[in-house]
């Protein structure tokens, strides 16, 4: 397996732990609710410049400039998580799905709380938008970096959208 590398990406919800290989981008972390900071794994090495390219397409999402990623991903995942994952990347900018809708997308509509968990698992969020999934009243439901790091993520890509009409 190619080395690890690691930096750090300032954003409004606080420091983004980026760490991937020289070609892809496969975590994505950050604090939780804002209390614990995102620990690099200690094999990996800093290498602030191979993440260059992430923290200006992460800078321009959050100024409201910029509505999906175009950078390389490696996200680990099994065959069912990866199925979830593609079906989050396609969900519009500034719109929302339920899980039984994503589940229902990849052709197994009772596995909505399966969905859930790969939901949960997705290494990636931000660039792989998990935080577009609600419950299917369209309450807010889980967010690993907090419901209100889901509503400030929500309402940027609204405000945006409405900046842009």
């Amino acid at each position: 397996m190619a080395p690890m590398f690691y930096s750090f990406a300032a954003s409004p919800l606080g420091d983004l732990l980026l760490a991937g290989c020289e070609s892809k981008l496969r975590v994505l972390r950050f604090a939780v609710n804002g209390k614990d900071r995102a620990e690099p794994d200690p094999a990996w090495r800093q290498r602030d410049s191979v993440f260059a390219d992430a923290k200006a397409q992460l800078a321009a999402y959050f100024a409201g400039q910029r509505r999906g990623f175009t950078l390389a991903l490696a996200p680990e995942a099994t065959p069912f998580q990866a199925d979830v994952l593609r079906a989050l990347r396609a969900i519009p900018y500034g719109e929302t799905r339920s899980y039984g809708d994503v589940a229902r997308g990849i052709g197994r509509p009772r596995a909505v709380r399966a969905v859930g968990g790969a939901n949960a698992r997705n290494p990636l969020p931000i660039v792989i938008p998990c935080h577009r999934v609600v419950g299917a009243d369209g309450a807010l439901t889980g967010f690993g970096g907090g419901l209100a790091a889901k509503r400030y993520l929500l309402r940027l890509e609204q405000s945006a959208l409405a900046e842009h009409r």
